[in-house]
């Protein structure tokens, strides 16, 4: 027997945020590309997350992988499918059971050595995820989460840096 429209319930949201944020860090353009585009399972960690990732293939040109988090309302699931395009570009595709997500990501060299990240996102929140939050809501979670991982970005890179035998 078929599921009628009726025993679906309500309709899932259709409307669409669009969000965008900079920031910029203290390494050159080249490592910070391969940096936030290595995609790994100790990114929850660097975000400061309780969800696990699974890289489930990765090439020179895309990378795919999927991220499970435990809420109290049941599981959160997302797929992220990432188009790399070295050496200043990478876009995502996020589609998950809370929301869903296409992001362009750009750099651009700022002298001496910085940075700049932009990125612009379009979100599609779903009925298990909520509405999507306001513009400053998001400014704020993303300095929150991009903040954490320039500080691991830069520590990275002054590290790779430091000449050998100097603490």
């Amino acid at each position: 027997m078929a599921i009628t429209p009726a025993e679906m319930g309500p309709a899932m949201p259709t409307a669409v945020a669009r969000y965008e944020f900079r920031c910029s860090f203290r390494a050159p353009l080249d490592f910070v590309f391969r940096w936030c585009t290595d995609y790994s399972e100790r990114d929850p960690q660097l975000e400061g997350a309780s969800f696990r990732r699974k890289i489930v293939r990765r090439s020179p040109r895309e990378v795919v992988f999927e991220d499970l988090e435990e809420a109290a309302s049941g599981w959160v699931w997302r797929r992220g499918i990432v188009a790399l395009h070295p050496p200043k570009r990478w876009t995502a595709r996020s589609i998950g059971n809370h929301r869903s997500w296409t992001l362009d990501y750009r750099l651009r060299a700022l002298g001496d050595g910085r940075t700049e990240l932009r990125w612009r996102g379009r979100r599609r929140a779903t009925e298990l995820g909520g509405p999507n939050p306001s513009a400053a809501a998001m400014q704020r979670e993303m300095r929150r989460i991009w903040t954490r991982f320039g500080r691991a970005l830069e520590r990275e890179y002054r590290a790779l840096r430091r000449p050998r035998g100097r603490p």
